[in-house]
């Protein structure tokens, strides 16, 4: 089988779609230890702003990785935490770290 071009169902497309985007990886990588709030989230990466990581929650969100969850009362707590689809991309980011190391111990040595 030979392809041309990229398509919407191709299985590498979908994966790299589902991390794609900046800092899409890192809030994916921080919701991997767990649930957190907005703040949590913020916290744990200081130079993101708070209108990109909004962006970044909703498309992810919205792909089916991360769902969203509000508390009932005063002050509303928001949640949140990778879907068992989100949970699938662990091996992915892990094998992207092991593969970015190696890219940059091959070109330190040139």
């Amino acid at each position: 089988m030979t392809w041309d071009r990229p398509t919407e169902d191709c299985p590498v497309e979908v994966a790299l779609a589902a991390v794609s985007g900046r800092w899409a990886t890192l809030v994916v990588r921080d919701l991997l230890a767990g649930p957190r709030s907005f703040s949590q989230l913020r916290a744990g990466l200081p130079t993101l702003s708070a209108k990109v990581l909004t962006e970044r929650l909703e498309s992810l969100v919205a792909q089916g990785l991360v769902v969203c969850t509000r508390s009932p009362g005063f002050p509303v707590r928001t949640s949140y935490a990778l879907t068992p689809a989100g949970v699938l991309l662990r091996p992915l980011l892990e094998q992207l770290f092991r593969t970015g190391e190696a890219l940059l111990g091959e070109l330190a040595q040139d």
